[in-house]
């Protein structure tokens, strides 16, 4: 599970999104990037997360932030998310877990009494030079960027 913390350098990865466009982080170079992974396209709160995020993201492109949500859903999934609900930022399709395992969000979990491997929703704050400002582990999906935009 997560190890990662402030002041850790970010994880390199590269994931494709709904679109078929890869990602890495060095595209992100030079600008805040709020990478938010979520158990599951087109949920109750995975889609308040995300309609959150989509609500003030005037305010994220105004300090300099780039948002990118990261889920094992495929492309196709992802494109159907990402386009109902009209999001400005791509969501990565990671079938294979290899950017959810590179920022260590995969792991047991609960629901209903049953323990399962799955996504941990969470988020991390990346700054312009690749460093972690902050890992949210306890993520508020209604106002989720209120935790990130302090």
């Amino acid at each position: 599970m997560t190890t990662l913390k402030k002041g850790d350098k970010a994880p390199q990865f590269s994931g494709t999104d709904q679109d078929g466009k890869v990602h890495t982080l060095e595209d992100y170079a030079g600008k805040k990037l709020v990478v938010f992974f979520y158990p599951k396209a087109s949920t109750p709160g995975c889609t308040a997360e995300a309609c959150d995020l989509r609500d003030n993201f005037e305010r994220f492109k105004a300090n300099n932030y780039e948002l990118l949500g990261v889920s094992a859903d495929s492309q196709k999934a992802q494109g159907k998310f990402k386009d109902k609900y009209e999001f400005p930022f791509p969501l990565i399709a990671d079938e294979d877990k290899s950017v959810i395992n590179a920022f260590g969000v995969w792991g047991p979990k609960k629901f209903m009494g049953k323990e399962y491997d799955g996504i941990h929703r969470t988020t991390f704050v990346i700054d312009e030079n690749g460093i972690i400002d902050e890992v949210i582990e306890k993520v508020k999906t209604k106002e989720h960027a209120a935790q990130i935009l302090k």
